[in-house]
């Protein structure tokens, strides 16, 4: 027989084999000990507030200046467009300065006092989403179209 066979003979294999298994039972015990003892409870646990985020608003506001230029655009088209020809169809506009679209309808001229006016409602398509506006643009004693009311609804 072998040094090595030698020294592990059937006395020392169950001496061994004993104590692997205590040190199993040991290392399995332990964790659940700590748990046992309080060491973690879910409804100790408390929020981390040492991590800090920045949010968005829910619904971000269009730039007034973005506003501005697809009043201007809605009213260039209100101005140029011959109504006689329409004959109640929608006008579609697009700004490619903003990215902004949509359709003026419910195109009418009238004339209060001699001043000529159009009354119209036009939707608006954009980033921040879709809204309807009602305006009046009227001929100015210069020959050019200024806005007189443009709002949304």
């Amino acid at each position: 027989m072998s040094r090595i066979a030698q020294a592990f003979d059937s006395r020392q294999w169950g001496f061994i084999a004993s104590a692997s298994v205590k040190a199993v039972v040991v290392t399995l015990a332990l964790p659940l000990a700590a748990c046992g003892a309080g060491g973690f409870s879910l409804e100790k646990a408390d929020v981390d507030r040492s991590i800090v985020t920045a949010s968005a608003p829910s619904v971000p506001a269009a730039p007034a200046a973005d506003k501005d230029s697809d009043q201007t655009t809605i009213g260039n088209a209100v101005s140029s467009a011959d109504i006689k020809e329409l004959g109640g169809q929608a006008v579609p506009w697009a700004n490619s300065g903003t990215g902004s679209r949509g359709a003026i309808t419910e195109l009418v001229e009238l004339k209060d006092g001699g001043v000529t006016c159009r009354r119209f409602s036009a939707t608006r398509e954009s980033f921040d989403g879709v809204a309807l506006y009602k305006g009046t643009l009227c001929l100015a004693e210069a020959g050019g179209w200024r806005m007189q009311e443009f709002r949304a609804l």
